[in-house]
C-alpha cells in the first residue's frame, strides 16, 4: 500500500509539473497579447468653481469625487475657456476654441460677429471629436446631459461619434422637468441619438444622466468592446435646484456670508497644497458687503448658496452610483475617469434688471421658501460665485483665474503608475485631455487628416507624464499658450500669464502676473517685467492672428449681449406677453386711481 501511495504521490507531482509547464508556456503568449483598453469616464460638471470639491477645499459634501482624486491626481493649475461651450468644444477635440468654431457661442456673440471664420457658434466640421477616434479604435461611445455644440441632425453627438447619446442642446434647462429656461430658450430640446426624446416623469437632471449612461453600457456589453462615458451634469448651472432631502442637509449653512466662505475656501486650498500658503486674495467689485444685506436678502442669498451646495452634493452621489455600478460589474479598475469643469462659478444675477425680475415673477415660485426646489429659478450671483473660485480672482465669462482654473481629477485607480492622491502643479489645459485619453488607451491621434479630408490637428499635449510623476509639466518656460473669448483675453508662458477683462470685471488693461506664487492675481508685475511684459504682448498678437479673433465693439459685455438674445429667442410672442403683463400691472395703478377721482367728482358734485 505504501508503495502504490508513493507511485501515487509521484504520479501526482508529475502531473502537477506538466501542468505548471504548460501554464509557463502559455503566459509568454497571453502576455504577447493587448491587454484590454482602459474604459474612459468623463464627469463634466457645469460652473463649479475651483474650491467646489471637498479634495480642493469645499465644506460641502463631495465624498465620491474625493475618493476618486485619493485614487488619481489632483491639477492645480488647470484652465479652460470662461463659458461652456468653448471649452467643451476644446475637450471633444483638443483644439482651440476659435479653430472648432466657438470664438463665441449663440448667447453671447455680438452681431458685428456673426458668420465671421471661427465664429460658427457651433462645433465645426473641420475637427474630430474624441467619440470619433475612440471609435475608429474600437470603442463604445456614448454621451448623456448638456451637449450645446450645435443643434441640427448633423451636429448632435450621435453625428459626431456617439454611439448612443440623450443630449440637451441648450446652456442649461430645468432640472425637474422638460422646461427651458424661461426667457432665454421656447423649449428645452432634449434628443436622443439625434430625434426628439420625452423625459420621463420622475427626472432630476443628475440621477436621469447617469442612469441613462448605466443603461448604454449595459446594452452593449456583450460586445466586449470597452466604453467611452461621456456624462455632462447639468449642476450647478442656473437654476441651481435640488431635491428636498439635500436641501435639509445644509439648512444651517451659510448664515455667515460669503467674505467669511470666501476667506475659509482659501485657508483649506493652502493646507491642501493646491496654492501657496502666502497666496493673496483681491476682493472683487461686484462683491457687495454682506452686513449691508437687509434680513430678507440675507436670508435669500443664505437659501440660494443651500441649494448650490445640495445640488453639487446630489450630482456627487450620482457619481457615487457610476463607481458602484462600474465595481459590480469588475470595470472599475480598469476605467479612467476624468473630473472637471467647464469653467468658473456663474456669478449671473437673473433679477438684477426689473425686466427680467418682472417676467420671472410670472413664470415660476420665487418666494424666499421655494429657493433651490421645483419650480424654482435661483441664481448664486457674484458673492458666492467669488467665494466658489476661492483664493482665485474672479469667475464665470472672464479670463481672471476665478474664470479660467477649474478642479482637474485624473484617476485610473488598476494602475500604480498614476500617482494616487498627488497634486501636480504645472500648468495644464483643456486642448490636453483628448491627447492624454489618446495615449492612455492607445488609440493613436489623427494628424491632421480624417478619412481622406483635411482637418484641424490637436494641439493639446498629453498629461500622462504629469500622471506617472515623470514631469512637472508638459510644457516649457519658453511655450505660449494663448486665449480669448467675448473681448477677455490670457497668454500663459511657464509660471506668467498676460491677461485682459473687460468691464464688469476688468478695465479692458493689460496686466501680467505670476500665477504660481500669485494665483489670486494680486500683484501686477508689468511694470517691473517690462521685457517679458512686451514678449507675451507680441505673442498674444500672434495667437490672435493666428486664430482670427476680433475686437469686440465699444460698449459690449458678456451680460448685456444675453438678454439681448433671451428677447429675439422669445421674439415676437414674448414681446407681446410683456406688454400684456406690463399693460395689466399699469391697469392695476391707473384703474384704481381713476375710481378714486370720479368719486372724489361725484363726491364734489353733491357738496
Amino acid at each position: 500500500m505504501g508503495a502504490i501511495a508513493g507511485y501515487g504521490r509521484f504520479a501526482d507531482g508529475i502531473a502537477r509539473g506538466l501542468l505548471a509547464a504548460v501554464v509557463a508556456l502559455a503566459i509568454p503568449a497571453r502576455a504577447a497579447e493587448r491587454p484590454r483598453s482602459p474604459n474612459v469616464v468623463i464627469l463634466l460638471a457645469d460652473d463649479w468653481g475651483f474650491t467646489d470639491v471637498g479634495a480642493f477645499g469645499a465644506e460641502f459634501a463631495t465624498p465620491n469625487i474625493d475618493a476618486l482624486a485619493r485614487q488619481g491626481v489632483r491639477f492645480s493649475n488647470f484652465h479652460v475657456a470662461g463659458s461652456c461651450s468653448p471649452t467643451r468644444a476644446m475637450l471633444q477635440t483638443g483644439v482651440m476654441n476659435h479653430r472648432a468654431g466657438l470664438g463665441n457661442m449663440p448667447e453671447t456673440i455680438p452681431d458685428e460677429h456673426v458668420g465671421k471664420p471661427g465664429y460658427d457658434t457651433v462645433m465645426n466640421r473641420r475637427v474630430v471629436t474624441i467619440a470619433q477616434m475612440l471609435r475608429a479604435g474600437g470603442y463604445r461611445t456614448y454621451l448623456t446631459g448638456k451637449w450645446h455644440l450645435g443643434g441640427d441632425p448633423t451636429r448632435l453627438p450621435h453625428a459626431r461619434g456617439y454611439d448612443r447619446a440623450f443630449a440637451l442642446e441648450a446652456s442649461g434647462a430645468d432640472n425637474f422637468e422638460q422646461r427651458p429656461i424661461e426667457a432665454l430658450y421656447a423649449t428645452a430640446d432634449w434628443t436622443e441619438n439625434g430625434r426628439p426624446a420625452t423625459l420621463p416623469k420622475d427626472f432630476y437632471s443628475s440621477r436621469f444622466v447617469v442612469e441613462r449612461m448605466i443603461d448604454y453600457i449595459e446594452r452593449d456589453r456583450s460586445t466586449g468592446k470597452p466604453f467611452l462615458a461621456s456624462i455632462n451634469f447639468l449642476a450647478n448651472h442656473i437654476p441651481v435646484q435640488a431635491p428636498d432631502a439635500d436641501l435639509a442637509r445644509y439648512a444651517a449653512m451659510y448664515q455667515s456670508g460669503w467674505t467669511e466662505l470666501r476667506a475659509a475656501r482659501a485657508r483649506r486650498a493652502k493646507a491642501l497644497g493646491l496654492v501657496p500658503d502666502d497666496a493673496a486674495m483681491v476682493t472683487m467689485p461686484t462683491t457687495r458687503d454682506w452686513a449691508a444685506l437687509d434680513a430678507e436678502e440675507r436670508l435669500a442669498a443664505v437659501r440660494v448658496m443651500q441649494a448650490y451646495a445640495a445640488m453639487a452634493t446630489a450630482m456627487d452621489r450620482e457619481v457615487g452610483r457610476l463607481v458602484v455600478h462600474l465595481k459590480r460589474t469588475g470595470d472599475y479598475e480598469n476605467t479612467v475617469f476624468i473630473f472637471t469643469s467647464d469653467n468658473g462659478a456663474e456669478p449671473t444675477d437673473p433679477y438684477n434688471r426689473w425686466l427680467n425680475r418682472f417676467s420671472l415673477r410670472q413664470r415660476y415660485d420665487i418666494s424666499t421658501e421655494n429657493i433651490g426646489r421645483r419650480n424654482s429659478f435661483s441664481a448664486i450671483g457674484p458673492g458666492w460665485a467669488s467665494a466658489a473660485t476661492s483664493p482665485l480672482s474672479g469667475y464665470k465669462f472672464s479670463a481672471t483665474e476665478g474664470g479660467l482654473r477649474v478642479p482637474l481629477v485624473i484617476a485610473w485607480p488598476g494602475q500604480p503608475q498614476v500617482r494616487a492622491g498627488a497634486i501636480a502643479g504645472g500648468l495644464a489645459h483643456v486642448t490636453d485631455i483628448v491627447p492624454t485619453i489618446a495615449e492612455l488607451t492607445g488609440v493613436p491621434l489623427h494628424a491632421g487628416s480624417w478619412q481622406g479630408r483635411a482637418v484641424e490637428p490637436v494641439t493639446g499635449r498629453s498629461l500622462a507624464p504629469m500622471l506617472r510623476g515623470d514631469a512637472a509639466s508638459v510644457r516649457g518656460p519658453a511655450d505660449a499658450l494663448g486665449y480669448e473669448l467675448s473681448g477677455n483675453a490670457a497668454l500663459f508662458r511657464g509660471d506668467l500669464k498676460l491677461v485682459r477683462n473687460l468691464p464688469p470685471t476688468g478695465d479692458g488693461n493689460w496686466r501680467l502676473f505670476d500665477i504660481r506664487r500669485d494665483p489670486g492675481e494680486t500683484r501686477d508685475l508689468a511694470a517691473a517685467m517690462p521685457d517679458q511684459f512686451a514678449t507675451m504682448m507680441a505673442a498674444y498678437r500672434a495667437y490672435a492672428r493666428a486664430n482670427g479673433v476680433l475686437d469686440m465693439p465699444a460698449g459690449y459685455t458678456a451680460d448685456k449681449q444675453i438678454n439681448q438674445y433671451a428677447m429675439r429667442r422669445q421674439g415676437r410672442g414674448y414681446l407681446i406677453r410683456m406688454a400684456l403683463w406690463a399693460a395689466g400691472g399699469l391697469a392695476l395703478i391707473v384703474v384704481p386711481v381713476w375710481l378714486l377721482l370720479r368719486r372724489r367728482r361725484r363726491a364734489r358734485r353733491v357738496d
